[in-house]
């Protein structure tokens, strides 16, 4: 089986992962305990017939479940995702979208890039140097990060930049350090990402977001490559090389680090999904206006519509976050597209 063909083939194993995941949200929200239309009315409205028939047609719950069921899926696949009813009342749903989304990958690819580009070789250089000084303080690193409750980290990363704290003698402001900022909390103003002024601002803006959200990424990435590291260094074909008079750079970028890439793809696309969740908290945290937040506030306000329709956001998230591990997956190891005929 070709690359292409197998990752057609993923691709088309995520439809029925997608409407699953969809339909669980459907009737969870629509079919459970809570009343949607109750929550679009006062307490005082609730006791009126009236009203409360009108919330229930405006919420199209006046129709039959599965007519209702095929409606609100045919509108989310359409992408005809209404207006909201609580939160931002009459807002369209896709401009909310569109304005609150960009912050939130904004936010994640950061947070993936950090645990990435420092608990990855931090992992490789444990591993290449096993039972070592520097391999036991980056495994004690990586544990003492890993331990870290991510809402605990942002607090306190919160107030300690907050604090103007000196640093050898000199008094550090992380608002006015190298590009300022207006504050440390709040969202990122991505309109200006095509300056270099801008780029620099909308990533120093989020960087104490990103470094909360990854920090538990980075600790068991770090942790993970370094087990792979040490069981790569000792199979046979590294072994085999060696004794053919492969070089020692060549040894470890070509078949050690390279192969030890392998097993840390599903664990770097695993934390991929924890970023989702956990965006819901830190952005909460820091103020960073984005899908996390909009979806807590509405949770919180009972804006259950506007919550199914974000779910939708986040599932359609994870299924592409799927496609990119295979995608990894094909380019690190070719040999998965065969085994997958």
């Amino acid at each position: 089986m070709s690359r292409l063909a197998y990752l057609a083939k993923r691709l088309l194993m995520m439809v029925p992962v997608v409407w699953l995941g969809t339909s669980m949200t459907w009737f969870v929200i629509f079919m459970g305990p809570i009343d949607p239309a109750s929550r679009l009315l006062s307490e005082g409205q609730t006791r009126n017939t009236d009203a409360y028939e009108a919330a229930q047609h405006q919420l199209g719950l006046n129709q039959p479940p599965l007519e209702h069921y095929v409606t609100w899926m045919t509108d989310l696949l359409t992408f005809d995702l209404g207006q909201t009813f609580l939160l931002y009342q009459g807002s369209n749903v896709n401009a909310l979208i569109l304005e609150f989304l960009p912050r939130t990958l904004w936010l994640g690819f950061w947070s993936v890039l950090i645990a990435v580009l420092v608990g990855v070789p931090l992992g490789f250089y444990a591993g290449m140097r096993s039972n070592s000084l520097a391999d036991y303080t980056a495994s004690m690193g990586g544990i003492v990060w890993r331990a870290m409750p991510n809402f605990w980290l942002a607090i306190m990363l919160l107030a300690l930049l907050s604090a103007s704290p000196t640093v050898f003698g000199v008094s550090f402001s992380w608002e006015t350090f190298l590009v300022t900022i207006d504050s440390i909390s709040g969202s990122p103003d991505l309109s200006r990402l095509d300056t270099v002024g801008g780029f620099l601002a909308a990533t120093k803006k989020v960087l104490p977001a990103a470094i909360v959200l990854g920090s538990a990424s980075m600790g068991n990435e770090m942790r993970i490559g370094r087990t792979a590291v040490l069981e790569v260094r000792n199979e046979n074909y590294v072994d085999l090389a060696r004794a053919k008079g492969v070089s020692d750079r060549m040894l470890v970028w070509k078949h050690v680090l390279r192969n030890a890439l392998v097993p840390l793809v599903p664990i770097i696309t695993s934390e991929a999904f924890l970023l989702i969740g956990g965006s819901v908290l830190v952005e909460t945290v820091f103020g960073i206006n984005g899908i996390g937040y909009l979806f807590y506030q509405a949770a919180i306000q009972g804006d259950l519509p506007l919550v199914g329709t974000l779910m939708y956001v986040f599932i359609l998230m994870i299924v592409a976050i799927n496609l990119v591990q295979d995608v990894l997956y094909t380019v690190i190891d070719p040999r998965v597209a065969l085994e997958g005929a």
